[in-house]
């Protein structure tokens, strides 16, 4: 089905040209589980798979994911993103007859948890306090407040079986907690790491990458067997987050790199040549496009851990990594050191501008 603006909206003198399928690298095999190629996942809209002892892993053909476990005593459910919505009633009552009677809130943002109105007011929200905070001063009626929240730790227990949530500190977004079945060995922390993936664009629209980067070392401090990520078409394994470390790191160290190379000041005015003062701007998206180019060269280019590229090992190498580029690089020259500063007038030592 194509809709109003055909398959593309291509603008009329400025924006992003169409991507085409065959300048890039197919996502590789690992990436393409045997249920998205089953006509009854698009028609059911849903899929679960158990990772352990009565804690399910849900996810729909939009590729965004929840989780449920059950207790004996009703279902505790971790989020409630709209695309999945009310099929995930029809997904516990696929195995059980429970109801559900707790919600985890992972964070506030809308996708994750936008349909979580559906539960109706006698289910109890678990959420951090600052989730509560943003969802108290951006009100969502689809999203209602959390009627429990915690500061770092915290434990949900419900008839013998036990949920532990913790906060290590702003990453995708402030707010954003680990849910750990200690029991089944499956950890949830969504916007992280994307099973088989490099994760969507910009580091998936996170707004802390310093925290970003040690999220994956914190996801891997847990004696895992199964990830919950929250997004794509698989659940993880330890395997995949540390790819997917392996991965933003060979980025960042390449953005240092470009950063070293070409944020000089004396570089810098080289992409502003001929131009004028009033088209500095055009010589700045030069500047950063180059950095990001180089990142991306060198990044994709690179022979990895295990003998592979990364278009060889990770789906979405080739069309997302200039946009996590461009985001880590930007995080380097706002969250990390500059190596120093301009001393009075020209001179003085090597600084990122």
């Amino acid at each position: 089905m194509v809709g109003k603006y055909g398959e593309f909206y291509a603008a009329q003198k400025w924006g992003f040209p169409k991507a085409v399928a065959s300048e890039h690298a197919p996502s590789p095999q690992q990436f393409m589980p045997e249920h998205i190629n089953d006509p009854s996942f698009y028609e059911k809209g849903w899929h679960k798979e158990e990772l352990g002892d009565g804690f399910y892993w849900v996810t729909s053909p939009s590729g965004y994911e929840a989780a449920f476990m059950l207790t004996g005593n009703g279902a505790i459910v971790i989020d409630a993103p709209p695309p999945l919505g009310e099929n995930i009633f029809a997904a516990i009552e696929s195995v059980s007859d429970e109801p559900v009677t707790h919600l985890i809130y992972s964070h506030w943002h809308s996708d994750h948890i936008g349909a979580a109105s559906m539960f109706g007011p006698k289910v109890k929200i678990i959420a951090h306090d600052i989730t509560r905070d943003l969802l108290a001063r951006f009100p969502d009626p689809y999203r209602p407040l959390p009627t429990e929240t915690f500061a770092t730790d915290a434990t949900l227990e419900v008839n013998g079986t036990k949920l532990e949530l913790s906060y290590k500190g702003a990453d995708h977004c402030p707010g954003n907690i680990y849910v750990w079945a200690p029991t089944q060995k499956v950890l949830t922390k969504i916007d992280i790491v994307s099973p088989g993936s490099v994760a969507f664009m910009h580091a998936d629209a996170s707004e802390n990458i310093s925290g970003f980067y040690q999220a994956h070392d914190d996801i891997l401090s847990y004696d895992f067997k199964a990830l919950v990520g929250g997004h794509i078409t698989r659940w993880g394994t330890r395997e995949d987050v540390e790819a997917a470390r392996e991965y933003w790191h060979d980025v960042r160290t390449f953005a240092d790199e470009a950063l070293k190379e070409m944020s000089t000041r004396d570089v810098l005015e080289g992409f502003h040549h001929g131009m004028g003062r009033e088209h500095r701007l055009v010589g700045a998206e030069n500047f950063i496009n180059s950095m990001v180019n180089y990142i991306v060269d060198r990044t994709l280019s690179k022979v990895t851990s295990n003998g592979q590229t990364w278009p060889e090992r990770l789906a979405g190498a080739t069309p997302f990594t200039k946009y996590h580029a461009y985001t880590v690089m930007e995080s380097s020259r706002t969250e990390r050191t500059h190596h120093g500063y301009q001393r009075r007038g020209t001179g003085g030592p090597w600084y990122v501008v």
